[in-house]
């Protein structure tokens, strides 16, 4: 579900649950990309024979700031706002990964509006974000991505 506004309707959208993404799988292809592109190549991501040997999780798991980074394109999912000329990722307030992410899980997010300030040229948001793993009992992560949209 999306939740589709505008520039000077997103006031009055604080407080309001936006909706859930699609779920998303995480292959162990994602996680190899992205130990590739951080360097991060500890064995409980990439060694899939001694994670399901070893691992107390039966199996390799996905990065927890791979999980996070999924927050940009699920966000995408659950708010569109239609008159902005860019928006732009203004950082976190803070994260939490409860849960691990096994590879071959499906992981979705369900975010809320949690605020709306206005900043020189535009608004920021402050959502609560909270990334569920499909079947899973507790979330994989909790986090409050603020961004930023500005004016077109």
């Amino acid at each position: 579900m999306t939740t589709t506004t505008t520039m000077s309707e997103l006031p009055g959208l604080a407080g309001r649950e936006l909706g859930s993404s699609e779920w998303f799988e995480v292959t162990q292809q994602h996680v190899d990309t992205f130990a590739d592109a951080t360097g991060d190549h500890q064995w409980i991501h990439v060694d899939v024979e001694r994670a399901k040997a070893e691992s107390p999780f039966g199996g390799p798991i996905a990065h927890g700031y791979l999980t996070l980074s999924l927050l940009a394109s699920l966000s995408g999912q659950v708010l569109a706002v239609t008159d902005t000329a860019m928006g732009v990722n203004y950082g976190l307030n803070k994260v939490r990964f409860p849960s691990p992410v096994p590879v071959g899980s499906r992981v979705r997010l369900t975010a809320t509006l949690k605020d709306v300030e206005q900043v020189a040229g535009g608004l920021q948001l402050t959502l609560s974000a909270v990334i569920e793993r499909e079947g899973g009992d507790k979330p994989v992560c909790i986090a409050e991505p603020v961004f930023r949209y500005y004016g077109g």
